[in-house]
């Protein structure tokens, strides 16, 4: 598991180790993306300002700070109560430059090279930066939607649309950084009208931009995510902001707060006990399925000379089947480390497990030399 803070984070609204070279300029955007820590207040309101300008509109009267996108959801919601807000500007901030320095690269480009230049920029950033903005935008929804009056456990329809499109009333701050990283690299040349929207991006989280008043939100104060991007930790929040609204995950999975806690007491009773079958994964994945085949008193079904199939029945979800194999490479010390392969349920023999990791038929399956 990695955190931002391991990654250099926060980033400043200038801050960039070489803005003539281009991994340095797609590391820098990588950084803003996932940047922690306070907000540069003074440089993002600077950049609001700037962005309205750019695109001839009236700077906001007045800039208003919320410690997390929840947290500007519901000042969003007050203001509307109230008339302060006006109306939403994001268009011509935010939709009308993008589209515009799309056009110009594209037209400056050709389709192949500015496909290549989107391969070579945002489009190394784009899964994990979206996978964020998705699972924060859930965690928003969930959290502040009024429950259904009809239906147990769901939320009422008219409340989470209205939330849902207050959402993407946002223009993403750090969050832009995939299409920053394209428009305001060497050689991009976009103009402008990129430039204040840049500014806040470096500077801050998430903002709302409204004829009279502009919402603009902190920084996360923590994100830890795995190898591949998904928000991941098993000792608290994978992601938290200043106000305590927090996701918690693990390997991208979503989990109840309290989950995690209970992770280090595991048992294969508590295991098998648990009735969600998505939690039940994660336990499992957590506790180790080596070492729950051999707490759980399972049964071999299946024995050849490639290894030992085991299987394990878990109630409402599929069964646990793996094959338990031995490395015919001696350590240094003499001793054969034994490993462990999740297979398909299907499995029916060891054989044809271990085939089916090399992506073989069991009857393909004749190994010349075992390592």
């Amino acid at each position: 598991m990695t955190s931002v803070e391991e990654a250099g984070a926060p980033v400043g609204a200038g801050a960039r180790e070489d803005p003539g070279n281009a991994a340095a300029e797609l590391a820098h955007w990588r950084a803003v993306a996932a940047a922690t820590g306070p907000a540069d207040r003074r440089a993002a309101e600077d950049g609001i300002r700037r962005a309205y300008r750019a695109v001839g509109l009236a700077e906001p009267a007045r800039i208003l700070w919320a410690d997390s996108p929840r947290a500007a959801v519901v000042l969003l919601v007050r203001l509307a109560e109230t008339g302060e807000r006006g109306a939403c500007v994001r268009d011509p901030v935010r939709n009308g430059p993008w589209a515009q320095a799309r056009e110009q690269l594209h037209a400056r480009l050709g389709p192949g090279g500015w496909g290549a230049h989107w391969n070579a920029t945002g489009g190394r950033l784009w899964d994990s930066t979206q996978m964020l903005v998705d699972r924060i935008r859930t965690g928003i929804v969930e959290e502040l939607a009024v429950p259904s009056r009809t239906v147990a456990g769901a939320r009422d329809r008219r409340s989470e649309t209205a939330i849902r499109l207050m959402l993407l009333d946002a223009v993403l701050g750090q969050h832009e950084a995939a299409w920053l990283s394209a428009f305001d690299s060497p050689g991009a040349e976009t103009g402008p009208r990129i430039d204040g929207l840049a500014r806040v991006a470096r500077s801050a989280g998430w903002w709302w931009p409204y004829e009279r008043v502009a919402v603009v939100c902190e920084r996360p104060t923590e994100l830890h995510r795995d190898e591949a991007g998904r928000l991941d930790s098993a000792t608290g929040p994978a992601l938290a902001f200043p106000d305590g609204f927090a996701l918690h995950a693990w390997r991208g999975m979503p989990v109840p707060a309290g989950f995690l806690a209970g992770l280090a007491g595991l048992t294969p009773q508590r295991i098998r006990d648990e009735e969600n079958a998505e939690l039940r994964r994660v336990m499992l994945e957590h506790f180790g399925y080596d070492r729950y085949l051999t707490e759980s008193g399972a049964e071999p079904v299946h024995r050849d000379s490639t290894g030992v199939l085991w299987r394990v029945q878990l109630p409402g979800d599929e069964d646990v089947v793996m094959v338990e194999v031995v490395n015919s490479t001696p350590e240094p010390d003499g001793t054969h480390r034994t490993y462990w392969l999740r297979v398909p349920p299907r499995t029916r023999t060891a054989r044809e497990g271990v085939a089916w990791t090399f992506g073989l038929q069991a009857d393909a399956y004749e190994p010349r030399r075992e390592t």
